[in-house]
């Protein structure tokens, strides 16, 4: 018994009422307890209020509300109102037709400043730049289907479907055909003859690959270099080479062709001779394909210094073997980089060892430790095994002030092939004008060492001097236009030329060269002179397809008298002057560092229109074959040893596209309808339909 406030004893409560208390503080209890989660992600975007009416679901974006009873209503009516809530961030307000505001990167392929654009989800658009990224950036197709890559694309586009890596491969092939269409188009209205560098190559998989390079100038006067394909062929003989050539350039329409550059092998002069032979039979050569032969400066530089090399004396040796004592340990050369603080030599450059076999290897080696001479020294007097060490190996020692005075001579002599090559390998640049010079230096270095008093050095330039003028001492047998391209650069034209062939050459070979350029220069003006009525004709149909209106019968009939008339006059005056004499006879324009010879033609053209028309076919000729080899640079990365089940079409389409993309864009250019029409029925018939999907897709990588 319990006693309350009052003193008045408390009944004793029965068995039910103590049930009936129990119960009810279990449902004060429950009621006090936390709401459950709601389970729909739809709740992110509603909050739910208890109105007199009912359960009400208030969209966080406009306000809408919605009836949501646990029992009675469901959460379809929530989602239909989300997609098309117009304040909801991620949808695109359809009534008002307006696209969502983002801001648009500088460094975007596009190109462009930053700034502000508009956004609209559309899958089709991030499917292409999804195969764009893959071909760009040479990832593998199986990357799409990784756990990374779409929780991305989740993030970033919640959206989007990350397709297979099958439908990859298949939008990758389909942008390689819409580049390759659009290509030819812009080759098909360019007015001017192109210009080839080809290579081969054997690839991991023992497949041999040729590539096909186009260099050509634009009716806008710019340089544009292009792989055209990347072909598998048969073999590595020259008439392999020469059909799969032949094949490449009909497949692209081309016949004007003015040049092709090839390295030294044995093999291309056959392949030349067999596109010379099928060039003429299409009657569209230059002088029937006498130029048509262009030898790679870059392979023949480096058959003349590794021969002149091979006599190598034993300075090169010595300072050799210092370096690769010095990085053959991480502790010694830590210790000669303090020796390079302590001599307060200030250079970015570091120890480098040569390949004997690669000749500008060996020039960068001797470049750098020529600079690093007081750190040797200095490293020589720290550590005692460095002299110990290096007289026990040949017994030469250690390089000394005579062994440094020499290879500081060899380096500089060097550097003029190094320079060269540096120079004729560029394909974004004119570089056919930039070799004479070029060569005019080597070749004055190279007399004036042959009669020096260093016999190590004579001995060298000799060496170098046979294997030079196998190549270009006889008239006969060099290539003209590297004359012809400088007559043509309006700031040394042919005095220039024959003053510098008097330089180089004996004076019986120079008379003979000098009398060859311009017997050369002559015939080369009189045929394009002839074909001029051919090229206007092809630039009005050019014109006309370009949206231009093209002549009447009765204009083109004057022009043609007109034409004929001037031809005329030029054979009744004899005396009269022609236009490339007036060019010639012209003032030269001031050399200086930032002369561009392209511009200058470009507003020049319209005063010389035949030697502009020569000019412009001859100044995109290349004098290397890079351009064709660092393709296989992306062929070894595209084809590496975890891809090696790419079919060759694959290979071709991944390799080529990814040049297109990355090339500086050509100039706007509508398409015709026709042309559409066309690439449409491409991708229908192409490898993406059900036929021959199997062999481009055999890509499980």
């Amino acid at each position: 018994m319990t006693t309350n406030v009052g003193g008045v004893p408390d009944q004793p409560q029965s068995e039910h009422e103590t049930d009936q208390v129990s119960q009810n503080q279990k449902k004060e209890q429950g009621a006090k307890r936390k709401r459950m989660k709601e389970r729909s992600e739809v709740w992110e975007h509603f909050d739910k209020e208890d109105l007199p009416s009912g359960m009400q679901a208030i969209c966080k974006y406009c306000g809408m509300s919605y009836k949501c009873g646990a029992k009675k209503n469901g959460t379809s009516v929530l989602w239909a109102h989300i997609s098309r809530c117009r304040k909801y961030p991620f949808n695109t307000p359809k009534d008002s037709k307006q696209s969502l505001l983002s801001f648009k990167s500088a460094k975007e392929p596009s190109g462009g400043t930053s700034g502000l654009t508009y956004h609209k989800f559309d899958a089709g658009s991030i499917r292409k730049a999804l195969s764009f990224m893959v071909i760009v950036d040479e990832l593998p197709f199986k990357f799409v289907e990784g756990i990374g890559f779409r929780h991305f694309c989740g993030v970033i586009e919640p959206r989007f479907n990350v397709p297979s890596r099958i439908t990859v491969a298949k939008d990758c092939f389909e942008t390689y055909l819409t580049e390759k269409r659009k290509l030819k188009n812009v080759l098909k209205r360019c007015n001017s003859r192109v210009s080839l560098t080809t290579d081969t190559w054997t690839s991991i998989q023992q497949i041999n690959y040729m590539c096909l390079t186009v260099h050509f100038i634009d009716n806008n006067w710019k340089l544009h270099k292009r792989i055209l394909n990347f072909c598998p062929i048969s073999s590595h003989k020259g008439d392999d080479i020469g059909k799969e050539i032949e094949k490449c350039l009909l497949d692209w329409g081309l016949e004007n062709v003015m040049c092709i550059t090839v390295d030294n092998a044995s093999s291309n002069d056959t392949a030349i001779g067999y596109m010379k032979r099928k060039i003429n039979g299409w009657k569209t050569g230059v002088l029937k394909g006498r130029f048509l032969h262009m030898r790679c400066v870059a392979h023949i530089v480096n058959l003349v210094v590794s021969d002149g090399l091979k006599t190598v004396n034993e300075s090169v040796q010595r300072v050799r073997h210092a370096v690769r004592f010095i990085k053959q340990s991480p502790a010694r050369l830590q210790r000669f980089k303090k020796c390079v603080l302590d001599e307060k030599i200030n250079t970015k450059k570091g120890l480098c060892l040569d390949v004997p076999t690669r000749w500008n290897s060996t020039y960068l080696m001797l470049n750098a430790a020529i600079e690093l001479q007081d750190a040797f020294e200095r490293y020589s007097g720290e550590d005692p095994h460095y002299v110990v060490d290096l007289n026990e190996r040949d017994g030469k020692g250690s390089p000394d002030s005579d062994d440094w005075n020499n290879v500081r001579r060899l380096s500089e002599f060097l550097q003029a092939f190094y320079d060269l090559t540096l120079h004729v390998s560029g394909s974004l640049y004119v570089s056919l004008n930039l070799f004479f010079h070029e060569l005019v230096s080597v070749a004055v270095l190279m007399k004036d060492l042959v009669s020096s008093d260093d016999v190590d050095m004579c001995l060298m330039a000799c060496r170098m001097k046979e294997k030079y003028e196998k190549y270009w001492g006889d008239p006969e047998k060099i290539n003209l236009l590297i004359f012809i391209v400088v007559v043509l650069d309006p700031r040394y034209k042919l005095d220039y030329v024959e003053w510098m062939i008097t330089e180089i050459y004996d004076p019986i070979v120079a008379s003979k060269l000098v009398d060859n350029v311009k017997v050369a220069l002559n015939a080369l003006y009189e045929e394009y002179r002839v074909s001029s009525s051919n090229d206007v004709n092809r630039e009005e149909v050019s014109s006309s397809k370009d949206g231009k209106t093209p002549l009447s019968p009765k204009h083109k009939k004057i022009e043609v008298l007109k034409s004929k008339y001037k031809k005329h006059k030029c054979e009744r005056d004899g005396d009269a002057k022609i236009e490339l004499d007036k060019y010639l006879e012209e003032d030269t324009a001031e050399d200086i560092d930032e002369f561009d010879i392209l511009s200058w033609w470009k507003f020049n053209c319209s005063r010389f229109p035949t030697v502009g028309r020569i000019a412009r076919d001859v100044l995109a000729v290349p004098v290397s074959t890079v351009a064709s080899e660092s393709a296989f640079s992306t062929g070894g990365r595209v084809l590496d040893q975890f891809r090696s089940s790419l079919t060759p079409r694959v290979v071709e389409g991944l390799v080529c596209a990814q040049n297109w993309l990355r090339a500086s864009p050509f100039p706007s250019i509508e398409e015709c309808l026709e042309e559409v029409e066309l690439l449409e029925e491409d991708l229908k018939n192409m490898a993406v339909g059900d036929a021959d999907i199997d062999e481009v897709l055999e890509i499980i990588d």
